[in-house]
């Protein structure tokens, strides 16, 4: 029972950070795709993501597939820190763009402890 509780708590965090991701690259207007251009996510990527990660939120928020939907967001949590992870790696720091508008700040390894505990997060939900 307190897993189960722990694990919907979990699930509608991650949900909420999914939902304001997208939202925020969405508001950012065309500055997000030049971020995220500038961070090296591939082309292909931009134009969906925002839109992947609010539908994603909303079944966290909802509780639609909770286990499935939380595996597909560690997945899509770990590419995004392996994107990270590799810029820093180069030397490079360009801005997140993991929030939009809301991620002018350069790249560091507060980006990875985010990331962090929010595949944390994730895994509560799928341990659940």
């Amino acid at each position: 029972e307190a897993l189960s509780s722990l694990a919907v708590v979990a699930s509608v965090l991650l949900g909420i950070a999914f939902l304001v991701a997208g939202g925020s690259k969405i508001a950012a207007g065309e500055a997000w795709p030049a971020q995220a251009r500038g961070l090296g996510a591939p082309s292909f990527v931009i134009p969906v993501l925002p839109w992947f990660e609010i539908v994603l939120g909303a079944l966290l928020v909802v509780q639609v597939a909770p286990t499935v939907v939380a595996v597909v967001a560690l997945i899509a949590l770990l590419a995004f820190t392996g994107l990270i992870v590799r810029r820093l790696a180069q030397g490079e720091h360009p801005p997140c763009a993991c929030f939009g508008a809301w991620s002018a700040k350069p790249l560091g390894p507060g980006h990875l402890v985010r990331n962090g505990v929010l595949m944390l997060l994730a895994v509560i939900v799928i341990a659940a």
